[in-house]
């Protein structure tokens, strides 16, 4: 995925301004895919300019004016070109670049209080990306937007990778503690 992709599935639905996007963005494509603000509105001048989006400018008198964006013809076929071909992305599913494990491959090297320092750092992390999930899938179920099940289903797997690597790391925790018993 990218996140233009991303930016253009938000827009299906609904024209937003790109204040909008990007809170609605993060309430739902956040737990799996992160941006910046400024890469959103670089993906809206940059798609805009490929003609997938158009925006209009609203004058107002009392706050700043806006701009809205909404998708056109050729945006939605993007979107779903790009929706039509998943196994490419399926494959990336489960690559890792992750800088937690590299650290802990090499930790033969630190003191066994030091590595199970940066388990529990890791326990706490996982603890806390699960609360998130549930506080984000609890302020879903009382809102009155409209909210897609495959919303929930993007937070349930998130809240599954935590409880698996919340088990995985109670494990590690115990194979490093009963080192040189």
């Amino acid at each position: 995925m990218s996140l233009k992709h991303g930016v253009l599935g938000l827009l299906k639905d609904s024209p937003m301004t790109g204040y909008e996007l990007n809170q609605v963005f993060k309430r739902s494509l956040f737990n799996f895919w992160t941006a910046q603000t400024s890469q959103i509105y670089r993906e809206l001048n940059d798609m805009e300019k490929k003609g997938w989006l158009t925006s209009d400018w609203v004058i107002q008198k009392e706050k700043p004016n806006k701009k809205i964006y909404s998708i056109t013809k050729s945006g939605k076929q993007e979107l779903n070109n790009w929706l039509n071909q998943p196994e490419k992305d399926i494959e990336q599913t489960f690559s890792v670049r992750n800088p937690f494990l590299m650290r802990l491959f090499f930790a033969e090297q630190q003191s066994k209080e030091q590595v199970l320092a940066l388990l529990q750092k890791f326990k706490a992390e996982c603890e806390r990306t699960l609360a998130s999930y549930e506080s984000l899938q609890e302020g879903w179920k009382n809102t009155s937007e409209d909210v897609h099940p495959y919303w929930d289903l993007t937070i349930s797997f998130g809240k599954y990778e935590c409880h698996a690597a919340l088990e995985w790391v109670h494990i590690a925790i115990q194979k490093i503690d009963q080192e040189d018993k």
